[in-house]
């Protein structure tokens, strides 16, 4: 009689760790919105399939983008929709996807695709002030941090990752300097704590033709107030 011999898949576990957000060397007391995430090395990952109900959504309201960050998997989906009482023309021609949704009016909506992984910086062309983020991975470990701080990463196999850290208002040299290598052993359980200085970061930027943005007409229905 012959044996099969049983295969057991390597243990997940839960990974947790610290952002300390900082500002002229003082810790600020909101260290939210700080993405980290583990890109498996030499291995293949499965992502999670986005339904067509599961789709997110960037909301311009009140000339803001809400929420004003976005993880998706890649070949996920966002979805744009208008709920100001004027127009908005969404666009990101910097960094990671370049796309322009042009002019559209209140009530609808239009939505995006995102193919390859990369950090996309999102604006509106008729009001300077919009901006948001949307980052797309390759890999289902990542965690985005609280008020306080914590991450924690859930369900990661022992293995061999390449880490990366991502805060809007953290300078992009001071991101890179934050990504390696790392070897997650069994029973391994910490991440570390990362410190993050915050610097005025804002991406300075021109509408989608490259110019320097107008000066609001009150009279055009784009900039109608609510």
């Amino acid at each position: 009689m012959v044996l099969a011999a049983a295969v057991c898949a390597p243990a997940q576990q839960a990974l947790k760790g610290h952002v300390q957000l900082t500002r002229n060397g003082h810790p600020l007391t909101n260290a939210s919105k700080a993405v980290l995430w583990l890109t498996p090395v030499g291995a293949t990952v499965e992502l999670p399939r986005q339904e067509a109900s599961q789709i997110p959504q960037l909301v311009q309201k009140n000339k803001s983008f809400q929420p004003s960050l976005l993880v998706i998997p890649v070949g996920g989906k966002v979805e744009f929709p208008n709920h100001d009482p004027f127009f908005h023309n969404v666009f990101s021609l910097f960094e990671g996807k370049r796309f322009d949704l042009g002019l559209y009016e209140s009530g609808t909506t239009r939505f995006e695709q995102f193919d390859t992984p990369g950090v996309s910086f999102i604006f509106c062309n008729i009001h300077a002030q919009m901006s948001a983020v949307v980052i797309v991975l390759a890999t289902p470990y990542y965690a985005i941090s609280d008020a306080r701080g914590e991450v924690s990463i859930p369900n990661v196999p022992p293995g061999r990752y390449q880490m990366q850290v991502f805060h809007s208002s953290v300078a992009p040299d001071a991101l890179r300097a934050l990504s390696r290598e790392i070897t997650v052993a069994p029973g391994d359980s910490s991440l570390g704590t990362f410190t993050l200085t915050e610097t005025d970061v804002t991406l300075a930027h021109k509408n989608k033709y490259g110019r320097d943005y107008d000066r609001p007409d009150p009279d055009s229905p784009a900039y109608a107030r609510p």
